[in-house]
């Protein structure tokens, strides 16, 4: 048995994300999709004192209205410094600022990045070494790709090995389960409900914001507020 999920990577993404990866086996990040604006793709959410704020990467998309995520090139640099002095400023206080800080700020000041895709990944795989997610994560690209939109997520899901298909809820709207069940794969439904409330700096808590979030709230002990994390 081999549990596989499918999805576009997301700049620093919240703590679904990363238990939806150490629910599977194998998670293969689906950056041959079209990039989209105003999406997750390139920003998140962070506390403050003035409520939710969004950290955005700046990409270069001006007349490019079909390339794909992995195709989508960061436009400058001094995005990161900003990310970073946001971030400090905001969590200086929480209790696991300095030991996250440590291996994170180095990915902000000390790295560059060209594109997305690649900015991405780093930050996800920092992110699941810290909560000890050892899910193999690959790449599209690394796979022949079908055509029809549930035919390739369960061809894709075959040539990995897998059996099951773990999806997130909303691909709801337009997975064609059927697909699944021809290709004798069995389709789970991730659940995102349910999860507890953690110490969170900043007023009226709020579940959506960036794993950042958690972590420099509470550390090692983050994993008691996730499901599938390793700590």
């Amino acid at each position: 048995m081999k549990k596989v999920a499918i999805l576009q990577s997301n700049y620093i993404p919240w703590k679904g994300y990363f238990d939806l990866i150490g629910s599977v086996d194998e998670f293969i990040l689906y950056d041959d999709m079209q990039y989209t604006r105003r999406d997750w793709r390139n920003r998140n959410q962070i506390k403050t004192p003035q409520g939710v704020q969004w950290l955005t990467v700046p990409v270069r998309v001006k007349g490019k209205y079909d390339q794909k995520i992995r195709d989508t090139e960061i436009d400058g640099s001094d995005w990161a410094a900003a990310h970073w002095k946001a971030l400090a400023q905001n969590y200086a206080r929480a209790p696991h600022f300095v030991e996250i800080a440590a291996w994170l700020e180095p990915l902000y000041l000390a790295a560059s990045y060209t594109h997305l895709s690649e900015l991405n990944r780093r930050f996800i795989e920092a992110v699941c070494t810290y909560l000890r997610i050892d899910t193999v994560i690959s790449d599209s690209r690394d796979y022949t790709l079908v055509e029809g939109k549930t035919e390739r997520l369960a061809d894709l899901c075959a040539q990995a090995g897998g059996t099951e298909y773990v999806s997130g809820p909303s691909a709801r709207d337009y997975v064609d389960e059927s697909v699944f069940e021809r290709s004798g794969i069995q389709l789970t439904w991730f659940d995102y409900a349910g999860y507890p409330e953690y110490p969170q700096l900043w007023g009226e808590f709020a579940h959506g914001v960036t794993m950042l979030d958690l972590l420099f709230n509470c550390g090692k002990d983050a994993g008691r507020f996730m499901r599938h994390a390793g700590i």
